[in-house]
């Protein structure tokens, strides 16, 4: 029996966990699901699970859990402080799907109980990778990568040494506009981007994904994540999103993982490894897709992809205060306050602005130098938008 927590619960990642979970129920003790404003769902899938707690971020909304959970003998809590003592439940397997930067703090102390963390969150390794797999490191504790394309990278590398890596390629939908004139794109509307053309995932990931900010992350996570240098990282568009990464190496052969748009292969691959199992995903016609197509990214279209590897370059604290940039200009896109292509020139202009704070920016990754950058950011980001940038 697996004790297994999941963080996220009632977001696409952590649903397609429970999924899983749900279908060989004897074999896992439940003990937190985490989740936001989905109450009913948070309650009903804590019951189903029979956790041994239901935490969600919002503490105003304590009562309505309680309400829901009145009677399943299921502990009910609210708030950071409840999510952390959450996470410090001993478990062997906790899934870390809480978007943002908010879900690097339990992250960390999941992997300072020794516990195996199955890593969604992007913004983790973004924001503290170092820090991250040092912890992991140090309590002899395990990171596995749920995102697709990390996990299929980290599956291309099984029995391989990694000195024999000359490149690393992953693969981008290229999002809602992908196909779009540029000049259409200043007019996108919030609507128009949070709608994918072939996975279902929640709202900001799927904004993330129209303007290549989730490709910008996931590239700075596959250098902290693999070790590899910037320059052995590329991006690939592939529309039908099938041939989730290629690994190169240097006898010039490349190991691709393809595989349905289903994010049950990656959540599934973590949650079983070292073992692999059967899992109930679509088996692939190669004859009846006929062909998969590649194209390189239009970093005019994506400016984020290029301002990923000036983080990379920079390293310290830059991918925290890049994450933090990202979050805050997608909050004010979402509010109507920003148009589509104006993200990517707020997170410039941040990164810019700190360029020039060279003390705050040389400080050592901890969790209180991030979340200081974090703060900062969010700051910038928010004074470029007053001033109009």
């Amino acid at each position: 029996m697996r004790r297994v927590s999941i963080f996220g619960a009632t977001g696409s990642i952590g649903q397609n966990t429970i999924d899983l979970i749900a279908r060989d129920p004897a074999n896992y003790d439940v003990v937190a699901l985490s989740g936001g404003r989905n109450i009913v769902q948070l309650a009903r899938d804590a019951q189903d699970l029979r956790a041994e707690v239901a935490v969600t971020a919002f503490p105003e909304l304590l009562p309505d859990l309680r309400e829901a959970l009145d009677g399943s003998g299921i502990e009910a809590a609210a708030g950071k402080t409840a999510l952390l003592e959450a996470a410090a439940r001993p478990a062997d397997w906790v899934m870390s799907s809480i978007v943002g930067a908010a879900g690097l703090a339990p992250g960390l102390i999941a992997l300072e109980q020794g516990a195996t963390l199955a890593l969604a969150n992007k913004e983790s390794l973004v924001a503290a990778g170092p820090l991250l797999m040092e912890t992991a490191r140090k309590h002899s504790a395990r990171v596995l990568p749920v995102d697709s394309e990390h996990s299929a990278i980290f599956q291309g590398l099984v029995g391989e040494d990694i000195n024999a890596v000359e490149r690393i390629i992953i693969t981008a939908s290229g999002g809602a506009f992908r196909d779009w004139p540029m000049e259409k794109l200043a007019t996108a509307t919030l609507a128009e981007a949070s709608s994918h053309p072939n996975w279902n995932m929640g709202q900001r990931i799927t904004i993330d994904s129209a303007s290549m900010f989730n490709k910008a992350l996931e590239v700075i996570e596959v250098k902290e994540f693999f070790g590899v240098r910037p320059d052995q990282i590329e991006v690939l568009v592939h529309p039908e999103s099938m041939v989730h990464a290629l690994v190169g190496f240097n006898d010039g052969a490349l190991m691709a993982h393809v595989g349905a748009p289903d994010m049950r292969h990656a959540i599934g691959y973590a949650l079983h490894w070292p073992e692999r199992r059967e899992l109930p995903v679509a088996r692939l016609d190669l004859a009846q897709i006929g062909q998969l197509t590649f194209r390189a990214p239009d970093l005019q279209r994506y400016p984020a992809l290029r301002l990923a590897y000036e983080v990379m370059e920079k390293g310290g604290l830059f991918g925290a205060a890049f994450n933090a940039a990202k979050e805050r200009a997608l909050d004010h896109f979402i509010a109507g306050k920003l148009g589509f292509l104006d993200m990517a020139r707020i997170v410039e202009g941040v990164l810019d602005r700190l360029s020039a704070r060279t003390c705050d920016m040389a400080q050592a990754v901890t969790l209180a130098n991030v979340a200081e950058i974090d703060q900062l950011a969010r700051q910038e980001a928010d004074a470029l938008l007053a001033q109009g940038v």
